[in-house]
């Protein structure tokens, strides 16, 4: 089966698109690893899919398949890439998109090469990520690899913890990342991100991606240190997120809220890949 994809990255996190509106596309788990592979496929973080809405509120679908081949929730960088991708193939013409994802209904809204994402509300509820814990509070203790590990919970449509360190360019994030994403209490697993706050306006972040390992940029994971950061009465309600990648710029009001992120997403090339 020849599929045609559009390669693209948003600060460096990439990706693989496919129009499958367009084209029947039907991939298994072992395709979409081989497509991931960067040495004997095209190699991304992630391949996403652009469907046909089921929901009617929405005008597409969004899916959202890991390197590993497991399909996730949500991506902000993939969704930014989402919307640049289905204005460029003409499948639009709106600059405000309402897309069906697993993880509920976002709305993108397109500037140019700036598309701004409305994530919805950040849910620290344990059960939406899903994280095995007895009540909610603010700053959970996990123990990790023998040593006690401070964490923040949410679910941006996806789960996260957030550990504040002194400096992430120290941060043993493959390590203590991988220890995190698959610990006993997160029964889904779990994305990881390592946040170093500069001030209030500002902070650094690194994050290990379930299903990808450490990625050059996240924008879940983004939106989701900054909602920790606000909870902790540690941040502004307007952050600039500087990730290896890049800078991504989180607006959020605070709790009960929709929070925003706005940043750029960038063609790379196109193609065709035989499959099979």
């Amino acid at each position: 089966m020849v599929i045609e994809f559009t390669k693209m990255h948003g600060l460096g996190n990439d990706f693989v698109v496919i129009d499958a509106i367009s084209q029947s596309i039907e991939l298994s788990t072992e395709q979409i690893t081989a497509i991931a592979d960067r040495h004997f496929g095209i190699g991304c973080d992630q391949l996403l899919l652009v469907e046909k809405a089921t929901n009617p509120d929405a005008e597409f679908r969004y899916r959202i398949f890991n390197a590993d081949g497991g399909e996730v929730e949500q991506c902000g960088n993939g969704a930014r890439c989402f919307a640049l991708f289905v204005r460029d193939k003409g499948l639009t013409t709106n600059t405000v998109i309402p897309v069906e994802t697993a993880g509920g209904l976002i709305e993108l809204a397109v500037d140019g090469d700036q598309v701004t994402v409305d994530m919805g509300v950040p849910d620290f509820q344990p059960k939406s990520l899903p994280f095995l814990t007895e009540t909610q509070v603010e700053t959970y203790y996990l123990m990790v690899n023998d040593a006690e590990y401070a964490i923040g919970a949410v679910s941006m449509g996806n789960p996260h913890v957030v550990l504040q360190v002194d400096d992430v360019d120290t941060a043993d994030v493959e390590k203590i990342g991988a220890a995190i994403e698959r610990h006993k209490q997160f029964p889904q697993r779990v994305n990881v991100g390592f946040m170093e706050i500069i001030n209030r306006a500002e902070i650094r972040l690194r994050v290990y991606e379930r299903g990808a390992g450490e990625t050059l940029a996240c924008g879940t994971g983004a939106c989701a240190a900054v909602a920790v950061g606000r909870m902790l009465g540690k941040l502004d309600d307007q952050v600039r997120v500087r990730l290896h990648g890049g800078d991504l710029s989180i607006r959020w009001p605070g709790e009960g809220q929709k929070l925003l992120m706005t940043g750029p997403a960038t063609t790379v090339f196109q193609g065709q890949i035989d499959s099979e």
